[in-house]
């Protein structure tokens, strides 16, 4: 499908300079890291030319390598994986950014004007080694420049169903193909592996999250993936000399009991179960897999339970912020999502859960592949009253703050 842009786009929407000047409170490097990510990046030859396989993490693009994400200079992560879908995009899109290389500096462009230099995610050493199966370790162990990550399921139990997906979602339709395959779950034997070649690595790195596709079945709802956590957390926690270590499990919304056994028989520090959407009726139609399965209130209560049993500022929620305003179901305004996105998070703040969002980045596979994300002003607005409301709540943000992850707005402006 050939590129279609919105030619007006840039008349309608105020724009990412207008928006620096509006909001002098918050950091340039986080409006930065929003709009691209709202918007997505290519690359110039020029720029891939400064990729090197040896020293970046990669991904494929198009006949070459791309670097697998940016980083901006005050240590940003902008997570440009989850957007190499600007070839495909719809009639009502806005242009990607660019990477290119001036003055032999990479940096992000957009209109001709260049924003700022960014930095090519680097790759740890354990990238380049095998595990005793024959697995890059890189396919069991993920690094971002600030943690490891763990994708313990690779198959999301809510696609089962036509339709059951959460309809934002590409990474659920894409993992498709895992189902009922050996590696749909990961090998503890092969994370126990990969965690002393971790022990190995120096300096960056503050700890490990674990997620990955819902997994509906077992005695009760999500006991098979209750004991997959388990499973993968206690192999995590070979490579660590204390029981507890710094980590997350980001799942579907277990029970009391479940959440009791995940933080008793592992050593499991912070958790986050994801509402998606802050407003019901629309939870029910953005995520009808989950809603059918697990209610909007009963979400909730079990992120109040999950509060009491790893305490205040060791439990957030998310939501992939911008789903909320989408046709034809959504919010008709900007005004109305955000006064409903504040007034659930008043709620759920109110109760010791963090909260955080992710920006949403329209790609092919998913339901929503048509629709167009809200404008930069709406996103900055988010993220400020969010990061306000954690405030008034005395909600600590350590738990996943720019130096755990980096990839939520609202939490990383915490260190400015």
């Amino acid at each position: 499908m050939a590129v279609e842009i919105d030619k007006d786009w840039r008349k309608k929407e105020e724009s990412y300079w207008e928006i620096k000047k509006k909001y002098p409170t918050v950091s340039p490097f986080v409006i930065t890291q929003i709009d691209v990510q709202r918007r997505g990046v290519e690359y110039t030859d020029a720029a891939l030319d400064k990729v090197d396989p040896a020293i970046h993490q990669t991904d494929p693009y198009g006949e070459r390598l791309a670097p697998a994400s940016l980083l901006l200079r005050d240590g940003t992560s902008i997570i440009t994986h989850f957007v190499f879908s600007t070839a495909k995009r719809t009639k009502n899109s806005r242009e990607p950014y660019l990477v290119d290389v001036v003055d032999d500096r990479i940096v992000l462009v957009d209109d001709d004007r260049i924003i700022d230099e960014v930095i090519y995610w680097e790759k740890p050493k354990f990238y380049d080694k095998k595990t005793s199966f024959g697995t890059p370790m890189q396919e069991v162990v993920d690094a971002r420049p600030q943690r490891f990550s763990l994708s313990v399921n690779k198959y999301c139990h809510f696609w089962d169903k036509p339709g059951q997906g959460c309809k934002y979602c590409g990474i659920g339709a894409a993992g498709a193909k895992y189902k009922g395959c050996a590696n749909e779950q990961v090998n503890s034997e092969e994370i126990r592996e990969v965690m002393q070649e971790l022990k190995k690595e120096k300096g960056r790195f503050t700890g490990v999250v674990l997620t990955g596709g819902s997994i509906l079945s077992g005695t009760e709802l999500c006991e098979d993936e209750l004991q997959a956590y388990i499973n993968a957390l206690q192999a995590v926690g070979t490579a660590f000399t204390t029981k507890k270590f710094p980590s997350q499990v980001n799942s579907t919304a277990l029970n009391e009991r479940q959440l009791t056994r995940l933080y008793e028989e592992t050593g499991l520090t912070s958790y986050t179960t994801d509402l998606e959407v802050f407003d019901e009726t629309i939870y029910k139609w953005v995520c009808p897999g989950k809603a059918a399965h697990i209610s909007f209130d009963e979400w909730k209560r079990r992120l109040y339970k999950a509060v009491e049993i790893f305490g205040k500022g060791q439990v957030n929620t998310g939501i992939v912020s911008g789903v909320e305003l989408a046709k034809p179901n959504g919010f008709a305004t900007e005004e109305e999502a955000l006064k409903a996105d504040f007034e659930l998070a008043e709620e759920l703040a109110s109760h010791g859960v963090g909260l955080k969002h992710d920006v949403w980045n329209v790609v092919p596979n998913s339901i929503f592949f048509k629709q167009t994300t809200p404008s930069l002003d709406y996103y900055v607005k988010l993220t400020k009253g969010f990061y306000e409301i954690m405030q008034k709540y005395g909600i600590n943000t350590e738990m996943d703050n720019y130096r755990k992850c980096s990839m939520h707005a609202s939490i990383n402006l915490d260190r400015i």
